[in-house]
């Protein structure tokens, strides 16, 4: 009788079991790695939310992480492994919630678990984070790996506490390890790890001015936290690449050229592809003449030992800002009726390009164009060619002329714009930067951009979502040295020039996505000013190679402590590097926007594509996002700025945010047709997972806003069908 029981009690068990990982088709699904899977194509089989019911989605739970603040940001696409949900807040608080209800298991805190020195003074720097790690054993064995801060957390999956026995209680420092001494220097990841067998792979963002570190490649033990291997990104003496730096001591002190953006990994094959950006600093070149490998290129790497199995460049020598912004997709493609294992890797200048998977060879021509060298940047030396795919066709505009100007808004607007265009260099996308201003079309963040594409084996087509907007880089000189009986004033502006113009401009109002800072002094005193410059803060990095009296006198000039103006500068400045001494910087990431804030450029300014690889043809291609002032006059959907990607699943639906109007919307994934939209609480620039539980199927977002000077929100959101 009691074995009787026994049996029924453990049969009982395995029916909740599968119930609890299957839908009503027969499907279980979570949402495991940081895009989709492995292959990065944010595919998802599940089927019962499809094109005939996806109308009737609600909200099934709502996770509120309670840390929001001003233009906080939550760019996590999350993962859901065995029923459980897992996410970052805005203020880099990890989380586990039920994927089912939302409601709350555990939270880590990862300033908690700083060391004293950092915790004391009240520094620790929050970083952007776009998504977490999860590692198994396949028995009890489960952890969650994130970056916060300068440090990669090893957490236990169950319970959120610090896995004790990984590096330092639980952490590693992203500083070491580097083969030189960045202490000082930024060094953060936005984007999560990846895992091979017992091992976590890991990029870096760094910083884009000269004092950069370097962006290598690192591997770790799983469980001790001890590196075990790392791929230079700017390779050393005796290293295949070396060759492509004129100062053969580039490694020594030029930074960048790195994985910020993800990887993604053919683990059968042990293949690990990573995507880099350019080297330091972005828009002059003078100190890194050259071709400068391995930045910009795509590289895929023996996931085992680190060793290089190939890689390709797609900007030569950049000083452009064009980093491959997502990770390549591992896919199959069709052509001439064979089937070809291939990456395809998309990039901020609206090209896919399409590799050979195991060789690297690319599946159609790659043409070396002649394009513009001539210069009057003292110093630089620009390439003479640059890589120029001839399959598929671009997904974005690539030139900006008089005819492609917006003529929507107003007749004195469109007068604006084109008397400004007349004084820019533009109609390439490879004009070199200039001092009277060189239009970036794309724009610094896209063509594609972080959130990358989705792609649907089942078809071969690659759905990808755009931003069409011009941007204007303008150099100007940077004065160096110190100067004889200059006031706190002069020093301070000085300072400010060399390090902070380039993003927040000549007039500290900001541009691009950089807010502005002529208010500071309400929100900041002296000291709470240089804690920020030390520690940094979201997409702004800490400014380490700054001495204190440095630091002050930058606090001085942006708070407006003009009352001491008159007193003769003392500080003495830290001795940096000669390499880190720039001739030029740029006047900041300048939008190029008519008088009432619209982009310069025609509309649409934001795009969602749907492209078949397998033949090259557009299958349909839509505007994504609206201004809802534009739409009350009857303009037609312009599209927005968009940052996050979409999901594509097996039901027939493309699910994306993304959108600067706070939307989230379904399309059927065959016609881009608008089956479904709802308004979130604030802008989804993340994206979504798809999952199910318990027999449901479920497509989760974070809506944390903050970008576009859009509100924040806490918010991860749930939808389902009744």
């Amino acid at each position: 009788m009691k074995f009787v029981q026994s049996f029924c009690a453990v049969l009982f068990s395995v029916c909740i079991f599968i119930s609890c990982t299957s839908n009503s088709s027969g499907k279980y699904e979570g949402w495991e790695v940081y895009g989709g899977s492995k292959y990065n194509t944010h595919y998802s089989s599940l089927t019962d939310i499809d094109t005939g019911n996806v109308s009737q989605l609600q909200i099934a739970w709502t996770y509120h992480t309670g840390d929001a603040d001003t233009m906080t940001q939550i760019q996590v696409n999350p993962i859901i492994v065995n029923g459980i949900l897992y996410g970052v807040s805005p203020k880099l608080k990890l989380f586990a919630v039920d994927a089912a209800t939302g409601k709350e298991k555990w939270v880590f805190n990862p300033v908690d678990t700083s060391t004293a020195a950092i915790k004391g003074r009240g520094y620790f720097m929050f970083n952007v984070c776009r998504g977490v790690t999860y590692y198994t054993d396949g028995k009890k064995d489960q952890k969650i790996f994130f970056a916060a801060n300068s440090q990669l957390f090893c957490v236990d999956a169950n319970n959120g506490k610090p896995v004790s026995s990984f590096g330092d209680s639980g952490k590693i420092d992203l500083h070491n390890d580097l083969g030189r001494d960045v202490k000082d220097l930024y060094i953060a990841t936005t984007s999560p790890g990846i895992i091979y067998k017992d091992m976590i792979i890991i990029g870096s963002r760094v910083a884009e001015d000269a004092a950069a570190a370097p962006g290598h490649i690192r591997a770790y033990d799983v469980n001790t936290g001890k590196l075990r291997w790392i791929f230079h990104t700017i390779p050393q003496p005796g290293e295949a690449g070396y060759e492509t730096w004129d100062d053969k001591e580039a490694y020594k002190h030029i930074g960048g050229a790195n994985t910020w953006a993800g990887f993604s990994m053919d683990e059968e094959k042990g293949i690990l592809f990573a995507p880099t950006g350019s080297a330091s600093y972005d828009f002059y070149g003078g100190k890194r003449t050259g071709q400068n490998l391995y930045a910009n290129s795509v590289l895929a790497i023996d996931a085992a030992t680190g060793k290089r199995i190939w890689h390709f460049q797609t900007v030569h020598h950049d000083v452009w800002d064009k980093d491959l912004p997502t990770a390549p997709l591992v896919i199959t493609i069709k052509k001439d009726g064979k089937e070809i294992e291939a990456i395809a890797q998309p990039t901020k200048s609206g090209f896919i390009f399409l590799f050979e998977r195991v060789t690297g060879k690319p599946i159609y021509p790659i043409n070396e164009i002649t394009v513009p060298t001539e210069t009057e940047l003292i110093g630089e030396k620009l390439s003479p060619t640059q890589p120029w795919p001839t399959f598929p066709k671009p997904f974005a505009r690539q030139s900006l002329t008089e005819s492609d100007l917006n003529k929507q808004i107003t007749d004195s607007s469109y007068a604006d714009i084109k008397r400004r265009l007349s004084s820019y260099t533009t109609g390439f996308m490879f004009n070199p930067p200039s001092r009277q201003g060189t239009v970036i079309f794309p724009g610094f963040d896209g063509g594609a951009e972080w959130g990358g594409p989705a792609y649907d084996h089942e078809t071969g087509i690659i759905y990808i979502n755009a931003n069409d907007i011009p941007w204007v880089l303008t150099m100007t000189d940077v004065k160096n040295e110190m100067i004889t009986g200059e006031t706190n004033l002069q020093a301070a502006q000085r300072l400010y020039n060399s390090n902070c113009m380039a993003c927040h401009a000549p007039d500290r109002r900001g541009g691009g996505n950089v807010p502005a800072i002529i208010d500071m002094n309400k929100k900041y005193n002296e000291q709470q000013f240089i804690e920020l410059l030390t520690t940094g803060r979201r997409m702004m990095p800490a400014a380490g190679q700054l001495s204190l009296e440095e630091k002050k006198a930058i606090a001085y000039w942006i708070l407006e402590n003009n009352k001491e103006q008159k007193k003769k500068y003392t500080g003495k400045p830290k001795q940096i590097d000669n390499y880190y001494q720039m001739r030029y910087t740029s006047t900041g990431y300048n939008k190029f926007l008519t008088k009432e804030g619209y982009p310069a450029s025609a509309p649409p300014w934001g795009t969602l594509n749907a492209i078949n690889l397998n033949t090259g043809e557009v299958v349909w291609k839509i505007p994504l996002g609206e201004y809802p002032e534009l739409k009350a006059k009857g303009i037609p959907a312009t599209g927005t700025e968009n940052y996050g990607g979409p999901a594509v699943t097996a039901g027939g639906l493309l699910f994306i945010a993304a959108s600067k109007d706070g939307k989230f919307r379904a399309f059927n994934k065959r016609t881009g047709e608008l089956l479904w939209e709802t308004d979130l609480p604030a802008p989804g620039f993340a994206t979504p997972s798809v999952y199910t539980v318990g027999g449901k199927q479920f497509v989760v977002i974070a809506c944390g806003g903050g970008k576009l000077n859009t509100h924040s929100s806490d918010a991860y959101i749930a939808f389902a069908l009744p």
